[in-house]
């Protein structure tokens, strides 16, 4: 099968996070010169230019003979970016139509983001969350940090019911530096407070990408016989002909849809909708453009 390493039920089927990131941005990277996705360098740099303030000691002299510029060899410590990743892991985030769920899915979208800024030099940290905050990692970049990230990923399990908002204040109040918060959930939560939550990154000056993350089934609402229909997060049942809804129900997703892509298209925030059977080099390429802009 062609780019089976982009397929998000076949890379499921590997147990280790870390194995799936490594398959996923190497096979990508290797193939990026055949991808219509091209016009920007992904390569890892280990020099960067010489500037003001740098220590003659650390230019390298070898690579000066070879191109007549200055440029100095970076330190494990020096990082390209600095990144927030916020991964939702609400009830909601466990539905799941066919193989994949949308929090699986979106465990690996984290693991290869956080594995693809290791190698670029970049700094990555994590915030796992449903109504609270369960676990935070601050971003740093090197081997030992990424496994400790991808056991964190791992070890999570749904959660409870969400509360998007309040997590994302709390967020945009402790982060001091700034940087790229990358909001990867379901949205499914009030929308303005979503919104307003992620103003409030933008007020302190960072950027911002969300990864809109739904099941095909969320969309279309494509089932064929009487279904019961359970709300994971408020255990709420209704059984219904879905002809019955369908048209109502199509029309209050895409309502909600396009009040994200709207909204976050006027206060400049990158919104990307992402389904669970889409190929994963959705989403590198959307963080490699974002990236390509901050740098």
């Amino acid at each position: 099968m062609k780019n089976t390493y982009l397929n998000p039920n076949v890379i499921n089927q590997i147990d280790s996070l870390y194995l799936q990131a490594k398959m996923i941005v190497e096979g990508y990277m290797s193939g990026i010169h055949k991808s219509p996705y091209h016009g920007f360098s992904i390569e890892f740099s280990e020099h960067r230019a010489y500037g003001v303030g740098d220590e003659v000691k650390n230019i390298d002299w070898k690579l000066w003979s070879k191109t007549d510029k200055y440029y100095v060899k970076r330190f494990e410590e020096e990082t390209n970016l600095l990144a927030h990743i916020f991964l939702d892991s609400s009830k909601s985030m466990q539905f799941a139509s066919d193989k994949i769920s949308k929090f699986e899915y979106s465990k690996m979208i984290t693991a290869i983001l956080s594995y693809l800024m290791m190698q670029q030099k970049d700094a990555s940290g994590l915030v796992v969350f449903d109504s609270e905050i369960k676990s935070t990692i601050p971003p740093k970049n090197n081997k030992a940090h990424l496994n400790t990230i991808l056991s964190i990923l791992e070890k999570t399990k749904i959660g409870n019911d969400t509360n998007i908002s309040k997590v994302l204040h709390l967020g945009a109040e402790k982060i001091n530096k700034k940087g790229l918060i990358i909001l990867i959930s379901d949205l499914l939560d009030d929308p303005k407070m979503v919104l307003d939550s992620l103003k409030h990154f933008k007020y302190n000056n960072n950027d911002v990408l969300v990864f809109h993350v739904l099941d095909p089934k969320e969309i279309d609402l494509d089932y064929k016989e009487r279904t019961i229909f359970e709300d994971l997060e408020t255990d709420e049942i209704i059984e219904t002909e879905p002809w019955q809804i369908n048209k109502s129900y199509k029309r209050e997703i895409q309502k909600m849809i396009n009040y994200y892509q709207t909204e976050c298209l006027l206060n400049k925030i990158d919104y990307n909708l992402l389904l669970t059977n889409q190929n994963l080099d959705l989403a590198l390429y959307q963080f490699l453009i974002k990236r390509k802009k901050l740098l």
